[in-house]
């Protein structure tokens, strides 16, 4: 799997009249390599502009999205309209915020086992919900979690990403640009002459060197921002001074 990935909150929550911007960040990730793609019901229209989106590229993109619900009952309506938006299958669902997590990971096994489903997953933004998140990690129940990781936020450093490892989960990182809030302002001439070309070249390069993140899903509403996030996944990688000195000049 490409290690960037396509992030859709906030960005791809638009109507029909402007389908075609999402188009055009889709086809040009996709031509620069970003195969994985991430999206959920609690971003509004995001599932159903992405599903038109990747439409003629359905068999060779990794869908991941989410179920948000408080019942099994209004899980099953989101998880059949992702069938719709998605060609009948998703590849990675994930329980956004750990809702329900138990009770919805029971219908979501179910599914997995009739090819609906790849992977499971579980998701939280917040640390103050790890010690949660850590507990359907021992489940066994998820293949892949995703957390917030960037050098401003690192909580995960401590416990999840070690156990993660420890337990041969998949990693998928949000905000790793800090939900933009790190990318505005010049490269630092420091990190210019190493050889980034952007901020969120250096930030990408940062979450991705550590080996047990799997995938980076930066989301942009801009066709030029989508070709540099996808160039930023690959290497060389910054060795530890150097994740240091990126950490230490973005953060």
């Amino acid at each position: 799997m490409p290690v960037i990935g396509l992030g859709t909150w906030q960005v791809f929550d638009i109507g029909l009249e402007r389908q075609e911007t999402a188009d055009d960040v889709v086809s040009a990730s996709f031509e620069a390599g970003t195969r994985m793609v991430d999206s959920s019901p609690m971003y509004g229209r995001a599932e159903q502009t992405l599903g038109k989106a990747i439409s003629g590229e359905r068999d060779d993109t990794i869908v991941a999205t989410k179920i948000w619900a408080n019942s099994a009952e209004q899980a099953r309506v989101q998880f059949e309209s992702q069938m719709g938006f998605f060609d009948d299958r998703v590849d990675i669902e994930q329980v956004h915020n750990l809702v329900a997590w138990r009770s919805h990971l029971d219908w979501m096994e179910e599914e997995q086992e009739r090819g609906r489903i790849g992977l499971l997953g579980a998701t939280h933004y917040n640390p103050s919900a790890f010690d949660e998140l850590e507990k359907v990690m021992r489940s066994g129940r998820v293949q892949a979690i995703q957390i917030p990781y960037n050098p401003v936020e690192r909580d995960a450093e401590q416990r999840i990403l070690p156990l993660a490892q420890e337990l041969g989960l998949g990693v998928i990182a949000m905000r790793p640009l800090g939900a933009g809030s790190l990318v505005a302002g010049p490269l630092p001439d420091d990190l210019r002459m190493l050889g980034f070309i952007s901020r969120a070249d250096a930030l990408l390069k940062w979450c991705l060197s550590d080996a047990r993140i799997h995938v980076a899903i930066p989301a942009t509403s801009k066709v030029e921002h989508a070709r540099g996030n996808a160039a930023a996944g690959s290497g060389p990688w910054p060795d530890d001074p150097l994740r240091r000195r990126i950490a230490s000049l973005l953060s």
